[in-house]
């Protein structure tokens, strides 16, 4: 359900690339400063959308360098770190953990059994730190669990629940900002988790797994179905986004969340072969 917020970069200019890159470094450096060199295998891009977002809008003084790392032995490449990309990082450890254990609970794997193991430290400093966030996500998901064991086949309900941790999760502290930074996550959020419930449809339904839009599986109109359903909760994500006094990296904003957030669903639905660069780099 994660992993959607990236950027196309075959389409940004040099220095917004460059930007996104070291964005992308610098929340790498952090989840090693904050939670130890394993942390940085939960590394995601969504993480990134939010530096670049919350960044934009508060602009805190940033620390600025080229290192070496695990990753990058040789070449040093540039970061660019910030008390935001601190806060990203403390919210990709929550996320990471709460969806081991989901997947634990879901399909047994032990694999995110093992995982959350080693996370499970690292979510009670997070927890302690953001009560709030945290409380949201564990909320959010444990009523989205809930609808998965019903065999509720409501979109909108599941929706709605991943837009609920989506609100808190953007919102850093409360103040003028707090209001329109909810709303605009929460549209995100619902995009998100349709987004990823109409790519995953074939799949789910072949395994046996949960889908809201089971129903609709094998029809031929799905393609514009899903994309008339998904361009209304971005319209209103959008809507938000454009209420903030956003002016730093907000070319960069607008590429993922106007083109790359579109990818895999392209992809999928369109048989567009991806040739933007959209995702990791």
């Amino acid at each position: 359900m994660f992993g959607y917020l990236v950027a196309a970069t075959k389409v940004l200019e040099n220095e917004d690339l460059a930007r996104y890159k070291s964005v992308y470094c610098g929340l790498c450096r952090s989840l090693s400063r904050c939670f130890g060199q394993t942390a940085r295998l939960t590394l995601n891009f969504d993480m990134t959308f939010l530096v670049l977002l919350l960044g934009s809008l508060y602009e805190p003084e940033e620390e600025r360098g080229d290192q070496t790392c695990v990753r990058h032995p040789i070449e040093a490449h540039p970061y660019a770190m910030s008390e935001l990309t601190d806060y990203a990082a403390h919210m990709n450890i929550a996320m990471a953990y709460l969806k081991c254990l989901d997947d634990w609970k879901d399909d047994r794997r032990v694999t995110a059994w093992a995982e959350a193991r080693t996370l499970k430290a690292g979510y009670e400093t997070v927890k302690a730190k953001y009560p709030r966030q945290c409380g949201a996500i564990e909320q959010a998901l444990g009523e989205l669990s809930a609808l998965e064991d019903a065999g509720r086949e409501d979109p909108d309900a599941a929706a709605a629940c991943f837009g609920a941790m989506m609100r808190e999760i953007f919102v850093y502290k409360e103040d003028r900002w707090a209001e329109s930074l909810r709303s605009m996550a929460d549209a995100l959020g619902r995009f998100v988790y349709l987004l990823d419930a109409a790519i995953d449809l074939e799949d789910d339904v072949s395994h046996g797994s949960y889908n809201p839009f089971r129903s609709l599986a094998g029809d031929a109109d799905n393609g514009e179905r899903f994309r008339d359903i998904l361009r209304m909760q971005l319209g209103e994500c959008i809507f938000w986004f454009d209420r903030l006094p956003l002016v730093q990296d907000v070319n960069l904003l607008k590429n993922i969340l106007c083109v790359g957030l579109w990818a895999a669903f392209n992809q999928k639905y369109m048989g567009e072969v991806p040739k933007d660069g959209s995702g990791p780099v």
